[in-house]
C-alpha cells in the first residue's frame, strides 16, 4: 500500500537548484500553489494557518519562501508562540502533527532551516522547533519521541475491510451493534464536537483552546475540514475533525465521552472516517501523531497503520539542553493530575489562555 507523504524525504532531481534566496513571503496564493506540486505539501502548510493562529491566539507569524530564478522552490511557516510558562517558542508548525521546510530538493530545505535559525537569533527566542516528517540534513538534535500513523487508502473501502484482521473486522461489527452511527458535516456539528472535547480533555488533563478558535479554522478551511460525531441514537459519544489536502487526510483533534470506551464507538467513529476518505480519492489517512510505544500507537495498529518516525529539531539560540516540554516531563505530571480533578466551567476559563502557550 502507499503509505502518502510521510513516507520518504523529496527525491533529489540531478542538480540542486541555482541561487537559491530565502526571504518573506506575502503572496498566498504563490505559497499554495507550490504546496500543490509537492508531494510533502501538507494541509499544515497552508497559507491560511498565519492568519488562524494569528486572530485567535495573537501569534505573529514568519512565513519564509525559497526562490530560485524567480520560482518558488520551497516553503516553511514559522510561527512565535510567547508565553509566561514556556517562553519564547519559534515554530514549525505549533498546535498541530508536523510543519517543518516543504522544498523541491535538500539544499533548499537547508537554505531554509538556517534562515530559521537566523531568525530565531534575531528574535531572541528561547528555542527554534522544526517539526519535520524526514531527516534534514541541519546539524541540529532532533527528538525522536514521535511517530505517524499512517494508512494507505484505496478507491475501494472494501480493499482495506478485507485487509484487516478477522478479530479486528468482528471488533468493528460488534461496535456497530451498539446502536452507533456517524454523521459528518461542517461548523454546524462545531457545538456537539466542542462540548465533546472539553470533557474529553478535561479527563486526559490536557488544556483545550477556545471554541472560537475551532469555528476559526472551520470557516478558514470550509472545503479542506470535516466534523465527525459518533452517536448512540441522539447522544453524541466521540468526535473528531479531520483536513484535507493532496490527497491525504489529516487527523487533527479527537475526544470521546464517558461512554466512548464501553461502547467501543472509535472501532465505529475511525472505520466511517476511513471510508469516507476512500470514497473521496485520497491515497492516505495520517491519524495523527502518536508517543513510540503508546497505546494510542497499538490502537492505531490495528487499522494496519504504520508508524514513520518523526523528527523534530531544536535550536537555542543561547545555547543549552533540548526542552522537555512533554507531557512525561515528571514536572508536569502533578499540574495534569489537578486538571483532571476540576470541574469544566474551571477547565474551561482557563484552558482558553493557557492552551495557546504550549506549541
Amino acid at each position: 500500500m502507499a503509505s502518502g507523504p510521510l513516507a520518504t524525504p523529496p527525491a533529489p532531481p540531478d542538480q540542486a537548484p541555482p541561487d537559491i534566496t530565502v526571504g518573506p513571503c506575502v503572496d498566498e496564493n504563490r505559497w499554495n500553489a507550490f504546496l500543490g506540486t509537492q508531494e510533502s505539501g501538507s494541509f499544515y502548510h497552508l497559507a491560511a494557518w498565519q492568519r488562524v493562529n494569528g486572530e485567535s491566539f495573537g501569534h505573529r507569524s514568519f512565513p519564509l519562501a525559497a526562490y530560485s530564478a524567480g520560482e518558488v522552490v520551497g516553503v516553511l511557516p514559522l510561527v512565535l508562540v510567547e508565553s509566561r510558562l514556556f517562553g519564547r517558542i519559534l515554530c514549525s508548525m505549533p498546535f498541530v502533527n508536523f510543519g517543518g521546510p516543504c522544498a523541491t530538493h535538500p539544499a533548499v530545505e537547508q537554505a531554509l532551516a538556517r534562515a530559521a535559525i537566523a531568525k530565531a537569533s534575531e528574535l531572541a527566542v528561547d528555542y527554534l522547533e522544526l517539526r519535520c516528517t524526514h531527516p534534514v540534513d541541519i546539524g541540529l538534535e532532533a527528538s525522536l519521541r514521535k511517530v505517524s500513523m499512517t494508512i494507505g487508502l484505496a478507491p475501494d473501502p472494501d480493499t482495506l475491510w478485507n485487509a484487516f484482521t478477522s478479530k479486528h473486522r468482528k471488533n468493528v461489527k460488534r461496535a456497530y451493534k451498539n446502536d452507533l452511527a456517524v454523521k459528518s458535516g461542517g461548523v454546524e456539528l462545531l457545538s456537539t464536537f466542542y462540548s465533546m472535547m472539553e470533557e474529553s480533555w478535561r479527563n486526559l488533563g490536557t488544556p483545550l483552546y477556545s471554541r472560537a478558535y475551532f469555528e476559526r479554522v472551520l470557516r478558514t478551511f470550509p472545503d479542506n475540514t470535516r466534523v465527525f460525531v459518533c452517536h448512540r441514537k441522539e447522544e453524541p459519544v466521540a468526535v473528531a475533525l479531520t483536513g484535507y489536502f493532496n490527497g491525504v487526510v489529516e487527523g487533527l483533534w479527537a475526544g470521546g465521552g464517558a461512554r466512548a470506551r464501553e461502547l467501543d464507538a472509535n472501532y465505529v467513529l475511525y472505520w466511517e472516517m476511513i471510508r469516507d476518505g476512500c470514497q473521496r480519492g485520497c491515497r492516505a489517512f495520517h491519524l495523527g501523531r502518536s508517543t513510540a510505544d503508546s497505546g494510542s500507537e497499538e490502537f492505531k495498529r490495528k487499522w494496519n497503520a504504520e508508524p514513520k518516525q518523526l523528527y523534530w529539531y531544536f535550536h537555542r539560540p543561547g545555547g543549552g539542553p533540548m526542552p522537555s516540554l512533554n507531557v512525561d516531563n515528571p514536572k508536569y505530571r502533578m499540574a495534569i493530575s489537578a486538571w483532571r480533578r476540576m470541574p469544566l466551567w474551571a477547565t474551561r476559563m482557563l484552558g482558553r489562555h493557557i492552551a495557546p502557550s504550549i506549541p
